[in-house]
């Protein structure tokens, strides 16, 4: 049951409009995982964003080509909100389908406890907008979706950010267009994505009066620009979507290839996360502090009420050796 203090604290959407009008630049490294999330959380990030990619690769093993169901992502953004306390941004694709479909999915990410929606104008499927062959909606389409999540919304603090993956498909010009359109229909944010050129990634924020997001993404097209020069450009938020899910996986081949080549995990253990920071990660030592004081708590009622059967067998040390 909610307590009163948190039915006045302000939301997680709420929190982030705060950090982005803080005019210091928002810098979101992509998620998978509740544990990744956590890790975020605990070096210091502001909050975290949900890869659509991300999660296709790495929780279906699968490719971002529209797989991944609404509620599928919705399983795995619930428990990723539900373990921090920074706020999640979150990737929805085109929303899963026509405009009522835009109202449920945000309905239902935000009673899961995101703090902000991203909302793409391609085709339903659609693909990773790094991938070829992308198709657009019209500008009519991803108005109404736009409009839809507005409607949706009943949290004002959460953010609705469009994106436009029109740069690649119809041109700069173009793209900047249909941002300022989905602004007008009501979103909060732009996100113009795969800029061709330092100029194009410069130009973007100059266009707009809402805050810009920027990806950063490492191999590809455009170089990495320093979170410094994003805020200099004028960007609020800055994704590094792939960065941490790539660096797991590169480690987690590492390993698995020592393993299978010698036969033993040896090499591997100057590498490894500790097993005091792995269970302090999650949080073990306050997990056993509320279970001692369950067990007390229940030690303290039965010393206050007589139960004969207790009495004659000593009663069960709950408690067990733990290895920290």
């Amino acid at each position: 049951m909610m307590t009163s203090e948190e039915a006045m604290a302000p939301s997680k959407g709420a929190a982030l409009r705060r950090r982005i009008a803080a005019n210091g630049l928002v810098v979101c490294p992509g998620v998978t995982n509740p544990l990744h999330a956590r890790m975020a959380e605990e070096v210091g990030f502001r909050a975290v964003f949900v890869t659509g990619s991300g999660v296709a690769n790495a929780e279906f093993g699968v490719p971002d080509l529209g797989l991944v169901t609404m509620t599928e992502m919705l399983e795995v953004c619930r428990r990723i909100a539900a373990s921090v306390t920074i706020p999640a941004i979150v990737d929805i694709d085109t929303g899963y389908g026509g405009a009522l479909n835009v109202m449920r999915t945000v309905a239902e990410f935000e009673a899961a406890g995101v703090a902000a929606v991203l909302l793409e104008d391609q085709v339903n499927p659609k693909r990773c907008g790094y991938f070829s062959g992308k198709q657009l909606v019209s500008a009519q389409e991803m108005v109404e979706r736009v409009i839809a999540a507005g409607e949706a919304r009943t949290d004002p603090g959460l953010l609705i950010i469009a994106r436009t993956d029109a740069i690649a498909v119809e041109g700069f010009r173009a793209a900047i267009q249909r941002a300022h359109t989905y602004v007008e229909a009501g979103a909060d944010a732009v996100f113009v994505a795969a800029a061709q050129s330092l100029e194009e990634l410069r130009a973007i924020p100059r266009e707009f009066e809402v805050p810009a997001v920027a990806n950063m993404v490492e191999a590809g097209k455009m170089p990495l620009v320093p979170g410094a020069e994003l805020a200099e450009m004028g960007y609020a938020l800055v994704l590094y979507a792939d960065a941490v899910f790539r660096a797991a996986t590169a480690a987690a081949l590492r390993a698995l290839r020592t393993i299978h080549g010698t036969g033993s995990s040896a090499a591997l253990q100057v590498e490894m996360l500790g097993w005091e920071e792995r269970q302090s990660l999650v949080r073990l030592p306050e997990f056993q502090t509320r279970e001692d004081g369950i067990v007390e708590r229940a030690r303290s009622v039965l010393s206050r009420v007589s139960h004969p059967a207790e009495d004659a067998g000593g009663g069960r040390d709950r408690r067990r050796t733990r290895r920290m």
